[in-house]
């Protein structure tokens, strides 16, 4: 596996620039896009026009490999982590006594995970809103939980008896169906 890279615009107008030299594509090899990196270098930048068009093409070359990185490495677009709900930062109150004073620091204020009583809920209202069935992609959906535990919350249900286990005629979608609603 490998490691995520950032890149930056000023290095990729630099290996723009070896165009001149016999180099094309290097750019779009920096920017981990090396089919194109590679029909650029055989074909000499598509004969010149693709290379002086990637002169306007480089910047968002650049921002959607460092949007891709970030994501591989489980941050969000502005590089929080995904999994961060909120920051709460507690102050310090100096008119409290030494003993009692409240340290200043940050702190990640994460979503309570839900039980699996109150997934189960969670995904019995869904199917109600549903018309009494619902697949695993929309339990994700309205629980925000992921998917393997909405899927194994499903199964759980299916081995009480309360819920059984379909596929949609249309889609093919395995489909959990609440047979009491």
């Amino acid at each position: 596996m490998s490691i995520p890279t950032m890149t930056n615009v000023g290095t990729s107008y630099l290996l723009w620039l070896l165009w001149l030299f016999g180099g094309a594509g290097f750019h779009r090899f920096y920017n981990r896009k090396f089919f194109t990196g590679f029909l650029w270098l055989f074909t000499w930048g598509l004969f010149g026009v693709g290379q002086i068009i990637d002169l306007a093409l480089i910047p968002h070359m650049v921002e959607e490999n460092n949007l891709k990185a970030r994501v591989r490495l489980g941050l969000s677009p502005t590089g929080l982590p995904l999994n961060q709900a909120t920051i709460e930062v507690v102050v310090r109150d100096r008119s409290l006594t030494p003993m009692t004073e409240v340290a200043t620091e940050a702190q990640v204020v994460l979503p309570a995970k839900p039980t699996q009583e109150e997934l189960m809920l969670k995904l019995l209202k869904a199917a109600q809103a549903r018309g009494g069935r619902i697949s695993v992609t929309q339990g994700v959906l309205d629980t925000e939980s992921g998917f393997a535990e909405v899927e194994a919350t499903l199964q759980a249900m299916v081995k009480t008896g309360y819920v059984t286990v379909c596929n949609d005629p249309a889609t093919g979608i395995v489909v959990y169906d609440f047979v009491e609603l």
